[in-house]
C-alpha cells in the first residue's frame, strides 16, 4: 500500500528489509524509484497506480544492486535511468550469459522465487556523466553521486518538496555499507556522506532505501551515526551502534557483514591499505 509522506511523494514498503520504492508525481506521471521487492508487492504498486489514474513515466535505479533494479511488466516500459556508472555495471553483470545464476546467489533462499528475474530486471539507461537532473516533466530531482556504497550511487534531492531519497544510505535498521571493493572505501564513504550533509538544511523528509522514514534531525543524527561506524571501522575499533543487532535479525547474510567488514579492513592494513 503507498503511503503519503510528502507533497505528491508516496512510499511503498516492502515486507523484505523494509525496502522502500519512492513514487513522486509529475505532470504526465509519476517518477518511480527502486521499486521491489517481490512479484505481487510490484504488481500490488502498479495496480494501485493504476486505480488512483497514474502511470509511470520514468523509473530510476539508485545504484546497481539486485533489489535496486526490479521491475514489472504492469508498471510499462518507460525509460529506466541510472547514473552511468551504475548502469555500467549493471551492463557488465547481464552481459554475463549467468547473469541469473549469479543473481539469484545473492537473494535470500525464502524469497527467491518471488523475485522477478526476467527480462525486465536491470533494464536501465545511464544518463549523461555530467548529468545533475533526471530528465522528466515534473519537480526538479537532482542527483547527489557519490560512490559510498556502491558504484555511481546517487541519493536524489527534490528541493520544491524537501526530500531526500538517499538509496542504500542513511538507514535505522542496517548499518554502513562500504563498497569493499573500492580502493578507498571509507574515503569514498565519507566523501558521500559529506555530500548529503552539505544538503541536509534543506530536507524535511528522508527517505532511505531500507528503514524508517525521517525528518531534518532524524538526517543529521544518521549522518552521525554512519560517520562514527565506518571511522571506528577505518580503526578496527569495536562498536556499540544498535543497528548491527537489527541487521543480524534479516539473517545469516546480514548477520555476518560487519566480522566481513572487520576481516577485509585488517587484510588492508597488513597489506599496507590507507583505508
Amino acid at each position: 500500500m503507498l503511503k503519503q509522506e510528502a507533497d505528491g511523494v508516496l512510499v511503498h514498503q516492502s515486507e523484505f528489509m523494509q525496502s522502500n520504492a519512492v513514487v513522486v508525481h509529475g505532470e504526465a506521471g509519476v517518477l518511480l524509484v527502486d521499486p521491489g521487492i517481490c512479484r505481487d508487492e510490484l504488481a500490488g504498486l502498479a495496480m494501485d497506480l493504476s486505480e488512483s489514474g497514474q502511470s509511470v513515466v520514468v523509473g530510476f535505479s539508485t545504484h546497481p544492486h539486485w533489489d535496486h533494479l526490479l521491475w514489472h511488466a504492469a508498471l510499462g516500459r518507460p525509460p529506466r535511468y541510472g547514473t552511468a556508472l551504475c548502469a555500467a555495471a549493471v551492463q557488465a553483470r547481464l552481459s554475463d550469459t549467468e547473469w541469473k545464476a549469479g543473481i539469484a546467489g545473492m537473494i535470500p533462499p525464502d524469497i527467491l522465487e518471488q523475485v522477478p528475474l526476467d527480462d525486465l530486471f536491470g533494464r536501465i539507461t545511464g544518463l549523461p556523466a555530467e548529468a545533475t537532473q533526471i530528465p522528466w516533466d515534473g519537480p526538479v530531482v537532482r542527483i547527489i553521486e557519490h560512490q559510498a556504497h556502491a558504484p555511481g550511487h546517487a541519493a536524489l534531492l527534490i528541493e520544491e518538496r524537501g526530500l531526500l531519497i538517499a538509496g542504500d544510505m542513511l538507514s535505522d535498521i542496517l548499518i554502513p555499507m562500504p563498497n569493499m571493493f573500492a580502493p578507498e572505501p571509507i574515503e569514498d564513504y565519507l566523501a558521500g556522506l559529506e555530500l548529503l550533509e552539505a544538503v541536509a538544511d534543506d530536507v524535511k523528509v528522508l527517505i532511505p532505501g531500507h528503514g524508517s522514514i525521517g525528518d531534518t534531525g532524524d538526517l543529521h543524527a544518521r549522518i552521525g551515526q554512519d560517520r562514527a561506524f565506518v571511522l571506528a571501522l577505518r580503526e578496527g575499533q569495536g562498536s556499540s551502534d544498535p543497528r548491527l543487532a537489527l541487521s543480524a535479525a534479516f539473517g545469516a547474510e546480514m548477520s555476518g557483514v560487519r566480522d566481513w567488514q572487520v576481516q577485509q579492513f585488517a587484510e588492508r592494513r597488513k597489506a599496507g591499505g590507507t583505508s
